[in-house]
């Protein structure tokens, strides 16, 4: 008979070890999704993880995409495993991203035609403040009333998508773009655009927000008494009233972080990449990202890490559809697989199996 038995304290071999185990499951799990499919699956899974990189017909065009692609994943997972620790779950850095986008784009567009040095500053503080704020409620709700902030932070993506296609249809909708759904383009509007700062590399101010957030996420989890602080809460609630943590202030620090670098992501994905509010602009990084902070261990260097293999599941998938005809929804279910697999095997961190001969009744 097969059971579990609990380790006397959990091992750091097996933590190490599950993410790895995690992709590699996944790969043969979607190897076999897509072998149902008719698709072969070798060439699938070297489309995904391999061509984009050293394929030399695509690497020119999906290498700068990959820091484009994580960028947002990587910001808005830092500020997520900072909750996460503490058992603070903001399940909704959705609505947070496309608020602070909302909020972002709103402030350049109201400069249009000015341009001045001061607008695309002005409008990532609005894109943190707008997210910041969007996570708040949650917040204050679980403090004031104790609601539950899974359900609060979920329910309110589908309200900033509604707030999204009210905009895009309305107070932001370009006037000069014939009655069409969205805003004004802002990679044309150079106060309010965010360009490459290097040609070729994808690199964008999000990527230097992105690699700031993993820098300073490191230090105040190892340096700082407030990262003491976070790690103590998930690890031992009581134990840290006993020592003077303020519940509250840490559900408000922890949801208020996480909304404003969701926030960011939003803000840096409109004024770069995406270039304007639209009806389809929330490219569910919000909840790819949840997969990215547990695939990274909620560590800084972990959640970069798994920033970057995240996104090249994007690009790979997008390649697969496009070269295999693999629908979208498998390279979904393809990316859903790797946080079901971490989950799974993440028990041998704190079980051991054993198998013990039946007894006899």
């Amino acid at each position: 008979m097969i059971t579990l038995e609990r380790r006397p304290e959990p091992s750091r071999m097996w933590q190490a070890l599950t993410p790895v185990l995690a992709v590699v499951l996944t790969m043969i799990a979607g190897g076999l999704l897509f072998a149902l499919l008719g698709k072969d699956p070798f060439e699938a899974i070297r489309t995904i993880f391999w061509d984009p990189l050293f394929n030399p017909q695509f690497a020119s065009y999906s290498r700068p995409q990959l820091l484009v692609k994580a960028a947002p994943l990587i910001l808005i997972a830092i500020g997520l495993s900072l909750g996460f620790r503490a058992g603070i779950w903001n399940i909704g850095a959705e609505g947070q991203y496309i608020v602070g986008a909302i909020c972002g784009a709103a402030v350049g567009l109201a400069f249009y035609p000015t341009e001045a040095i001061y607008i695309f500053p002005l409008m990532v503080l609005a894109g943190a403040i707008g997210g910041t704020l969007w996570a708040m409620i949650p917040a204050v709700l679980k403090i004031r009333f104790g609601t539950n902030e899974i359900l609060v932070s979920l329910m309110l993506v589908y309200v900033a998508e509604q707030l999204l296609a009210s905009m895009a249809l309305g107070a932001l909708r370009n006037p000069d773009g014939g009655g069409f759904p969205g805003s004004r383009n802002l990679q044309q509007y150079p106060s309010a655009a965010n360009p490459e700062l290097i040609a070729g590399t994808g690199a964008h101010w999000g990527v230097v927000a992105a690699f700031i957030a993993v820098i300073a996420a490191y230090v105040l989890l190892n340096k700082h008494l407030l990262g003491y602080q976070i790690k103590l809460t998930g690890q031992a609630p009581r134990a840290a009233r006993f020592a003077g943590v303020r519940p509250n202030v840490l559900i408000a620090l922890c949801l208020g972080i996480s909304g404003g670098l969701a926030g960011l992501a939003g803000l840096f994905e409109v004024s770069g990449p995406a270039g304007q509010i639209s009806i389809d602009f929330n490219s569910f990084y919000g909840f790819t990202a949840i997969i990215v902070a547990f695939l990274g261990r909620l560590h800084p260097i972990g959640i970069l890490l798994a920033g970057l293999l995240m996104a090249l599941t994007y690009i790979g998938g997008e390649l697969a559809q496009f070269m295999l005809g693999i629908p979208s929804a498998a390279i979904q279910a393809f990316q859903g697989m790797l946080l079901f697999f971490l989950l799974g095997v993440d028990v041998l961190s704190n079980f051991r199996i054993r198998i013990k001969p039946k007894q006899v009744a």
